[in-house]
C-alpha cells in the first residue's frame, strides 16, 4: 500500500520515468510494481527497476559479519567516518550495481596506487601541478602545435579524451555510473604511464606547449568527471 501511494505521488508530480532500486531477493516484486503503475495510468515500460547485489565488508583478511535478523550491521555513516566520503562513494560506483561488492576498508584507507580513488585524485593533482609549474616558468600554451604529439601514449590519451561525451552518455542511458568511473581510471593509468615516459615541460618550448595543452585537456576531463561522480578535487596530496 505504501508503494502504491509512493508511485502515485511521483506520477502526480509529472515524472515521465520512475526508477526503483530493489534488493536481490525482490525479483518477484517487479511484476507487481508494473501492474501498480499501469493501473495508475502510467506506461510500465517507463518504470526502471534496478536490482542491486549485496556488499560484504572486509578489513584486510577479516570479514565483518552483519545480520539484519540479529540487528547487527555497519551503517553507511560509520563507513564514511572510517574511510572518508570519497572512498565510500567510489568503491560503490566503480562496480556494476548487479555485481556483488567486496568492500575492503583497509584498502579504502590506503594512500597508495592500490586504492583506485587515491590513484585518480593523484593523477588530477599531478596534472594540476604540471600546469602550475609551466605557468611559473612562463610557458605559453596559446597556438600550441598539437601535430607535435606523436608518442603512442599521447595519441592514446587524445583518443580517450574524444570518447568523454560518449562515456557520459552511456552512463546516463544505461544508469551505469560505473562506466564513467572505469573510463576515468583508464585515463589515469595512461596518464601516469605517459608522465613517467615523457617529460611534459622541457627545454623544447613548442613540444612543451603541445604537451601542456594535452595535459590541460586531460585536467578538464578529470575535473568534469570527478564533479559528476561527486568526488572531491584535492589541491595537493
Amino acid at each position: 500500500a505504501s508503494d502504491i501511494a509512493y508511485h502515485k505521488d511521483k506520477i502526480d508530480r509529472g515524472y515521465d520515468t520512475l526508477i526503483n532500486i530493489i534488493g536481490p531477493d525482490h525479483h518477484g516484486y517487479i511484476p507487481r510494481l508494473n501492474a501498480v503503475v499501469e493501473t495508475l495510468g502510467f506506461d510500465p515500460k517507463q518504470l526502471k527497476c534496478i536490482i542491486v547485489q549485496l556488499t560484504t565488508l572486509y578489513r584486510g583478511e577479516e570479514k565483518l559479519s552483519m545480520s539484519t535478523r540479529k540487528g547487527q550491521f555497519i551503517s553507511l555513516k560509520q563507513l564514511m567516518d572510517e574511510v572518508g566520503p570519497d572512498a565510500s562513494k567510489f568503491f560503490f560506483i566503480f562496480r556494476k550495481v548487479e555485481s556483488h561488492l567486496d568492500f575492503d576498508l583497509a584498502l579504502a584507507k590506503k594512500e597508495s596506487t592500490e586504492n583506485p580513488v587515491y590513484y585518480l585524485q593523484y593523477a588530477y593533482v599531478r596534472m594540476k601541478h604540471i600546469l602550475e609549474f609551466a605557468e611559473e616558468r612562463g610557458v605559453d600554451l596559446a597556438g600550441a602545435d598539437l601535430s607535435l604529439l606523436k608518442e603512442a601514449e599521447e595519441l592514446s590519451l587524445i583518443r580517450h579524451i574524444a570518447k568523454f561525451p560518449d562515456a557520459v552518455e552511456s552512463a546516463v542511458n544505461s544508469y551505469g555510473v560505473h562506466l564513467l568511473a572505469e573510463y576515468l581510471l583508464d585515463i589515469a593509468k595512461l596518464f601516469h604511464s605517459y608522465y613517467h615516459k615523457c617529460r611534459v615541460v622541457s627545454e623544447e618550448e613548442r613540444l612543451s606547449a603541445a604537451r601542456l595543452a594535452l595535459t590541460k585537456a586531460l585536467l578538464n576531463v578529470f575535473s568534469l568527471s570527478l564533479n559528476l561522480l561527486n568526488i572531491s578535487l584535492p589541491e595537493k596530496m
